[in-house]
C-alpha cells in the first residue's frame, strides 16, 4: 500500500527467468554412492526373477531405501524362465547403440524419489569390474562409463526424451584410448544414457567383448542366454557394480531441476510508504495523529511485502530479513523472488 493506495507493478517490474539447478542423487543427498547392497528378500521373491533393488545399505537398516533397479532384456527372450507358457518366449528389446544393433541388455532404472526433473548430464562415473577374459577368467580389470552429451553435436530425441550414449570415461569426460567417440571397436557403445526417465540401458554385447579387454573393452561379465532358464544374469550387473564400489570406485551421478522464477521489483518511492494504516498510528475518535512529530517528518519501518491480484485479494507475502527504515529523504528497493 502507498500511502492507502495499492502500487501497481508496472511492465519493467516484473521478470521472469528459468534457470537450471544440479543437485545430488543417493539418499542422504549424498553425490556418491559408497555402497551397494541387495536384498535376500526381494532376490527370492517374484519380482526377484524380473528386477533387483539395489540399497545404499544393508536392507535390514532402518534407513535402507531403494537406490536403482537392475533388470536384463533379450530380444529371444533367452537367459530367462518363460513367464507364461502359453506365451511365446521372444520379446522385441532389441536396441541400436552407436552403430551397432544387439538384441541383449542390461537395464539400471534409478528410483524416482532419487531424481527430481532428470539426471544430469555428464555426471555419471559408473565403474564395473570384471575379468579380461572369458567368465571367471584372466586378472580383473575396472570399464569406467559415462554420457557423451560434452561431445555430442546436438541432442538426439526418443520416445523417452532425450537419448545419449554411454561410452568409456568419467564425469563427462570421453576416453579414447580404444576407440575416438570412447565406443568399442567391434561392439558400439556401451549403452544409452536416457536422463529424462532416469534410465541407462547397456550393451551386453559390449560389455561381454568377445576379445579380451583392451582390444575390444569387455569385462567378461559371462552374460548367458540359454532358453526357458534363470540365468541370474541380473545378479551379474549387480556384482560388477558392487564389487567396484566396495573396491572404492563410487558410483557417481546428479539430478538435475529447470527452475522457472518471477521477480518482483517493489519500488518504495521518497514520497510512498511513510504513514501507516497500523491504529496506533492515529486516534481512533479523531483520525488525527497521534504524534505531532510524525506530521512534516513521518518514518514507518518496512516490515514485509504483500503481492496482491486485480481483486486486491492478498497471494503472497515475503518478509523482510530485518525492518527497514523509511521516510521522505528515502526510496527503497525490494526484490521479491517466487520459484515454481
Amino acid at each position: 500500500m502507498a500511502n492507502g493506495a495499492f502500487t501497481t507493478f508496472g511492465a519493467g517490474d516484473i521478470i521472469n527467468s528459468i534457470d537450471s539447478t544440479t543437485g545430488t542423487l543417493w539418499s542422504g543427498n549424498e553425490p556418491r554412492l559408497t555402497e551397494a547392497y541387495t536384498s535376500s528378500v526381494q532376490n527370492s521373491s517374484n519380482s526377484g526373477q524380473y528386477y533387483l533393488h539395489v540399497y545404499q545399505t544393508a536392507s535390514t537398516e532402518t534407513t535402507a531405501a531403494v537406490q536403482f533397479d537392475i533388470a536384463y532384456g533379450d530380444e529371444v527372450g533367452s537367459g530367462s524362465l518363460l513367464y507364461n507358457s502359453l506365451v511365446p518366449g521372444k520379446s522385441p528389446s532389441s536396441f541400436i547403440f552407436g552403430n551397432y544393433s544387439s538384441s541383449y541388455f542390461y537395464a539400471i532404472s534409478l528410483e524416482r524419489a532419487r531424481y527430481k526433473e532428470s539426471l544430469a548430464l555428464g555426471t555419471m562415473a559408473l565403474s564395473l569390474s570384471g575379468s579380461s577374459g572369458g567368465a571367471g577368467a584372466g586378472a580383473g580389470v575396472t570399464l569406467s562409463l559415462t554420457d557423451n552429451s560434452n561431445i555430442s553435436t546436438g541432442n538426439v530425441f526418443g520416445n523417452a526424451g532425450r537419448v545419449y550414449q554411454v561410452v568409456s570415461g568419467s564425469e563427462g569426460t570421453v576416453y579414447t584410448g580404444l576407440n575416438a567417440n570412447g565406443y568399442t571397436p567391434a561392439s558400439g557403445s556401451y549403452g544409452l544414457f536416457l536422463p529424462d526417465v532416469g534410465l541407462i540401458l547397456l550393451n551386453a554385447a559390449a560389455l561381454d567383448g568377445d576379445q579380451p579387454f583392451g582390444t575390444d573393452g569387455g569385462i567378461s561379465l559371462g552374460t548367458a542366454r540359454n532358453s526357458n532358464q534363470n540365468d541370474a544374469n541380473m545378479s551379474k550387473l549387480y556384482g560388477a557394480i558392487s564389487q567396484s564400489v566396495f573396491a572404492g570406485n563410487t558410483f557417481r551421478l546428479n539430478s538435475q531441476e529447470t527452475l522457472a522464477s518471477d521477480f518482483y521489483f517493489v519500488r518504495a518511492q521518497n514520497a510512498d510508504f511513510n504513514y501507516s494504516s497500523n491504529p496506533s498510528f492515529v486516534s481512533g475518535s479523531t483520525g488525527q495523529l497521534l504524534w505531532p512529530q510524525m506530521q512534516n517528518n513521518p518514518q514507518t519501518f518496512i516490515t514485509s511485502v504483500g503481492l496482491y491480484n486485480d481483486s486486491n485479494e492478498l497471494c503472497a507475502i515475503a518478509k523482510l530479513s530485518r525492518p527497514l527504515a523509511k521516510d521522505f529523504t528515502k526510496e527503497l528497493l525490494v526484490r521479491v523472488k517466487l520459484d515454481y
